[in-house]
């Protein structure tokens, strides 16, 4: 009160001050206000009273809580004792009573946090934005506690209020006839409230205390439908199933995943309508690329890009859109694996083995050192090279599909060379996924001592080397005992029936992807597995269980290419083309150039024509950088900005390699055989 006072005294006076020049007239004002802020004498004894009142008032509410908290006491004891209720009648009326001691000490306990923030707030200093920040999460904090108390304490009311309707329901059936329909539902009504009370989880109740859980204020987000009766009512039914959207302060929304009443049967709808739309909104865009010559995977994510953000946004469930494209990953490297025969690649495998590692090798030497003259950290620098060294699978496997052949008799076939080596970077991929928490760890290393440092990045490889020769030793011993006794049984349950086939070759992969990621290695080696075991029954069961999974994969793998697309952001591409066409370029340019040069060194004198193709197939991106690049950015490796980077290359380096596929083909394939033709 004297603060208030001070400042309006201290108004009163600075303000008619400025006019006045005269030292006498300034004096009469500063008399003036005196006299006005003795007269608020009479306001500031109101608000004394006031004070007096309010604490009678309080101190009374005090004494008159603790009168009912004593006689709920009372009456909680007479419960107990009274001989004519049952057992059942004294734990609901006892638990009424508890209810209601709850809500007393609430309200009493809320009163004085409120008095304690406001000596808090008076304490503080309101030029520290530091302290009013803390006092601000303090007071949120609480007001998070009471919500959570006060939201208990509305469902044990209404559990009460459910109670109390069931006990009425129970005396009117007594003082009544039954018929047997009715006593018949009477005990499903029974066995259906033990039924929910055996199967409800209270997650909530047995998390809340958990170390690590916070408090979030959320928002309900119910659908705008509105405009029918119909959609009325469809909406007031599935606010009864609980599937409406959250959205926390972080904007962040929320889907329901399990809910409390598992007996209804529940769909996510928007799950539902994003898939539809991916479905139908592909087709056209793989049309549209098919006509102008691109593979279909541009219009799948063309389909996510419009779909998407950048798009009409109509894409409500992300993270399950994007976790069902992950299963188009594990069953294209799958289908990868299945393609890893020893057989076919027995003839070029020492190129095949050699060039993709020399790539790699020289990708990150070369990243390296731009890395230390850009002042770019060791490990993005290794991170980003690795990635720009692979490249796509599916795209070159495209490409072959649709080229001539021109090999010569005796000489190595292009597309044997060109394959086996991406089948060799295929394995690196499941390698570097492997090797990717080492990055993460070494990349948020607070380790000052080089010799620490130098030896935990040792033990990290140790167990990596370990894992993965467990995964192989675990591989070898289901190729020679298992692989082939478990196939011919599905052959022969699958006889007329191709779902017990589909069925067993899809489990043994999840099998082999849960075992290595038990190993820590990564779950898309472990699909590559499966399928190198299965190959190795022989081709007419490779042929055999392609046809069966090729469809499933090629489902999932437009789902993938949506996801993808619905983080191409073609606005950022247009703001900073220039540099990314540059770095397109250079990327294009280098990979070509040092495949050149490794085929060069390790391709026979008689086959050095191809190593140009073979080059031209190679001077791309891998697809599989989008993924990489989510984990690294979500993992902390690399930033936003390097993330959109490789999104950004990789996508238009796609887009330029059928074109620089068609050259090569073009001078290497078919010119000479229209010489030799002449």
């Amino acid at each position: 009160m004297k603060a208030t006072g001070f400042i309006s005294l201290w108004t009163l006076v600075s303000l008619p001050c400025g006019p006045l020049a005269n030292p006498a007239e300034r004096e009469d004002v500063v008399k003036h206000a005196i006299k006005l802020h003795r007269g608020k004498g009479v306001v500031i004894a109101q608000r004394k009273q006031w004070v007096l009142e309010s604490c009678r008032k309080l101190s009374g509410l005090l004494r008159q809580k603790n009168v009912v908290l004593n006689k709920l006491k009372n009456a909680i004891r007479a419960v107990e004792k009274d001989a004519g209720l049952s057992d059942e009648e004294k734990l609901f009326q006892v638990h009424t009573f508890e209810i209601f001691q709850k809500e007393l000490n609430e309200s009493e306990n809320s009163v004085f946090q409120a008095i304690h923030g406001l000596q808090r707030a008076l304490q503080g200093d309101y030029k520290d934005v530091v302290n009013m920040k803390e006092s601000s999460r303090q007071r949120l904090e609480a007001l998070r506690e009471a919500a959570i108390k006060e939201e208990m304490e509305y469902v044990e009311l209404l559990a009460a209020e459910k109670h109390q309707v069931e006990a009425l329901k129970n005396m009117q059936h007594q003082n009544k006839s039954l018929s047997m329909l009715d006593e018949i539902l009477e005990d499903v009504r029974k066995a259906a409230d033990r039924l929910e009370e055996e199967i409800e989880e209270h997650a909530f109740d047995d998390n809340k205390s958990v170390r690590g859980v916070n408090f979030e204020a959320v928002l309900r987000l119910e659908e705008d439908e509105a405009n029918s009766k119909r959609n009325a009512s469809k909406r007031e039914v599935e606010d009864d199933l609980g599937l409406s959207m959250l959205i926390d302060s972080q904007n962040n929304q929320y889907i329901l995943t399990k809910p409390r009443d598992s007996t209804i049967p529940r769909a996510d709808h928007h799950f539902i309508k994003d898939i539809v739309t991916i479905g139908m909104l592909s087709l056209p865009c793989g049309w549209l690329c098919t006509t102008i010559g691109l593979p279909t995977m541009f219009g799948y994510i063309i389909c996510g890009v419009l779909l998407g953000p950048s798009g009409v946004n109509s894409i409500k469930s992300i993270v399950q859109v994007e976790t069902l494209g992950e299963f188009g990953v594990f069953f294209t490297l799958f289908l990868v694996g299945l393609e890893f025969s020893p057989e076919r690649l027995r003839k070029v495998w020492k190129i095949s083995l050699q060039g993709p590692c020399y790539m790699t090798v020289l990708m990150i030497a070369f990243g390296l050192l731009w890395g230390h003259l850009l002042q770019i950290r060791p490990t993005q620098s290794v991170f980003i090279s690795t990635c720009l060294s692979l490249s796509s699978t599916p795209l070159v496997s495209r490409f072959l599909a649709g080229s001539v052949r021109g090999d010569k008799e005796g000489d190595i076939d292009y597309s044997s060379v060109l394959l086996g080596m991406l089948v060799m970077q295929d394995v690196q991929l499941g390698l570097f996924i492997a090797v990717m928490p080492t990055l993460i760890q070494a990349g948020v290393s607070t380790y000052s001592s080089i010799f620490k440092e130098i030896l935990r990045i040792l033990i990290l490889i140790g167990q990596i080397l370990f894992s993965l020769a467990a995964a192989f030793l675990l591989c070898l011993v289901i190729k020679t005992y298992l692989i082939g006794p478990y196939y011919r049984k599905l052959h022969t349950e699958s006889k007329g029936n191709k779902e017990i086939l589909i069925l067993g070759i899809t489990a043994f992969t999840f099998l082999m992807l849960t075992i290595t990621e038990l190993l820590d290695v990564s779950m898309e080696l472990g699909c590559f597995l499966a399928g190198a075991l299965i190959s190795s029954q022989g081709h007419m069961v490779t042929e055999e269980i392609m046809c069966c999974i090729e469809p499933i994969r090629d489902f999932l793998a437009i789902i993938f290419f949506a996801s993808i697309g619905l983080h191409v952001f073609p606005t950022f591409v247009i703001y900073e083309l220039t540099v990314l066409l540059f770095l397109t370029l250079s990327v294009v340019i280098m990979k070509f150039v040092l495949a050149v040069l490794v085929l060069s060194l390790i391709l026979p004198k008689t086959s050095q024509y191809i190593k140009w193709i073979v080059s031209a197939g190679l001077a791309q991106v891998s697809e599989f950088s989008f993924v990489l690049g989510s984990r690294a950015r979500r993992a902390g490796i690399i930033s936003r900005e390097v993330y959109l980077l490789i999104l950004s290359v990789t996508t238009l380096s796609l887009l330029l390699a059928p074109a620089l596929w068609r050259a090569a083909i073009t001078k290497c394939v078919l010119r000479p055989e229209r010489r030799s033709s002449t």
